[in-house]
Order: structure tokens, then sequence, then C-alpha cells
């Protein structure tokens, strides 16, 4: 998609045509009930819906799923941005979120998502450590040099961010610095539910042994879902919220922040980073 703009350059102008980051609603139903509407960039809704329901709880694992499908409507036609998602021998209930300046509960067991927004409900990090066990300490251990390697490969995989400007990438490498997977949307939190979504699908899932890169800040959303994931490092190219490491400490995770050229602020648990040699 593109548009019309007027460019401006010093004292002169032009026009010319600028692609758009695309941003559509999505409507993920459960067992056959609305529950709710993601604004995302269009691509992999199947991973979108089921990383969705699974950082939010609403499932615990890919053997719940019975179908994850594109809804048809009474004449057997696909309803565009609408996927179904049926659970295995239940009828889930979905909590209600509660409102927020970002999301906004539109009526009982149906919530909409905006693409900013993130883990809405769970305000707390007392309540999100409940239901999601910290990471235990483990021997797992990088090196300095393999982060180094992350954001040129995370840059140059970002095809849509190249021509558009205007969407946030998340990707999945191995604790050797290989791209394993990347999924780009207008929301950060999106393209993270994309990367757990396709776990979900290809049977990859959870990621133990895996690092997360996220192209702008680290939230407290972020975090959450990889702990949800068993993501032990989470690097990013800017800054982290002090929420989002307050919860990295606790959960036992790895965060890394301004992660440029060859240097980068470790946060949490230095200890997983190894010096070269």
């Amino acid at each position: 998609m593109s548009a019309r703009v007027l460019h401006w350059e010093e004292e002169r102008s032009q026009p010319r045509e600028e692609a758009l980051a695309v941003e559509e609603p999505l409507e993920v139903r459960l067992n056959q009930r609305s529950l709710a509407i993601i604004m995302r960039t269009p691509g992999h809704d199947r991973e979108l819906a089921l990383g969705f329901l699974f950082n939010e709880g609403l499932m615990r694992s890919a053997q719940e799923v019975l179908r994850v499908e594109e809804a048809i409507d009474a004449d057997g036609l696909p309803l565009p941005n609408v996927i179904e998602v049926t659970l295995r021998g239940s009828e889930a209930q979905a909590e209600p979120i509660s409102s927020g300046a970002a999301c906004q509960a539109t009526f009982e067991r149906h919530f909409a998502v905006s693409s900013s927004c993130g883990l809405c409900g769970k305000n707390s990090i007392a309540d999100l450590l409940s239901s999601l066990t910290p990471l235990e300490p483990d021997k797992l251990r990088l090196r300095a040099e393999t982060l180094y390697m992350l954001p040129e490969q995370l840059r140059a995989a970002q095809a849509v961010f190249s021509h558009t400007g205007g969407l946030h990438a998340a990707a999945l490498f191995s604790l050797e610095g290989d791209l394993l997977l990347l999924r780009e949307d207008v929301g950060r939190h999106n393209a993270v539910d994309k990367l757990v979504g396709c776990g979900l699908l290809q049977g990859t899932f959870p990621y133990r042994e895996h690092i997360l890169m996220v192209s702008g800040r680290t939230s407290f959303e972020i975090i959450q879902k990889a702990l949800s994931a068993r993501i032990p490092c989470v690097a990013a190219i800017s800054a982290p919220s002090s929420l989002a490491v307050e919860l990295a400490e606790q959960a036992g995770i790895t965060l890394v922040g301004f992660l440029r050229g060859r240097s980068m602020n470790v946060y949490t648990h230095p200890e997983r980073l190894l010096a070269a040699g």
C-alpha cells in the first residue's frame, strides 16, 4: 500500500509515492465465540492467533489445538481477517481484560488490542510470576561476539521495513547467532506472538535455547512473552523500560539493551555472558 506525499528537503518540495505499513483488524474466534480484535499487519495470522492465546493464558500447549483456520461464512466463502481456533474438549472461557490507555474491553469475553497494547490486564509482576514459573539457574553461556552479530542480521532480514520504515521485527536466533525465524508487524508484541505461534504450529516450542531480539525498545510485555516461551536471553536495539528490567531480573532472563555495533548494556543476569578467549 502506498500514499501520495509532499516530500520536503531543505527549501524544496516535490510530490512522490511512499510505501505504507499495513494495519488491519484481525478477529480471533475461540471455540466459535468472538474473543478479540487485534490490530496487526496481515500475514502469519494463524501464528498470531495461537501466540496471542498462549501468551494470554487461554491455552497451555499445542496439543490443545484441534483446529486453527480461516473462518468461512454461511455460503462457505472465506471471511477476510477472521481466524477460528478450536481447542480440544474445552469450552474455553476467556477472562475479560481490564481497560487501559491502549486496550479497552469492548464487552464481556471480548476485548480489543491495539498494535501498541501488549499485556494490558496483568499489571503486576507478582501476579504474573504466580502463573509463570521463573527460569531456573542454568549453565547456558553466550559469547559477547555472538550478540554483536545479531543487529546486522536482523536489519538485513527486515524485508518489509526496508520499504516502509514502519514495522517492528522480532527474531529468534540460535545460541551460536544463526537467524532461525523472523516476523514483522506494526506491533512489536504481535511480532513476538507470531514467533510463538509458529513454534506451536511447527512443534519447535518452547524456545529454551534461543535468543530473542526485537528491533525497538523492550517493554514489560516482551519479557512476559519471553518468559512464557522460556527464552533465556532477550536483546534489543534500544532501551528497556524499568518494569522490563525488574521482571527480567525476577524471571531469570538475561536482558540486553542498546545492542549496536560492538557495544551493549547487560541489565540482568550477566553471568550468561562470556568474553572472547
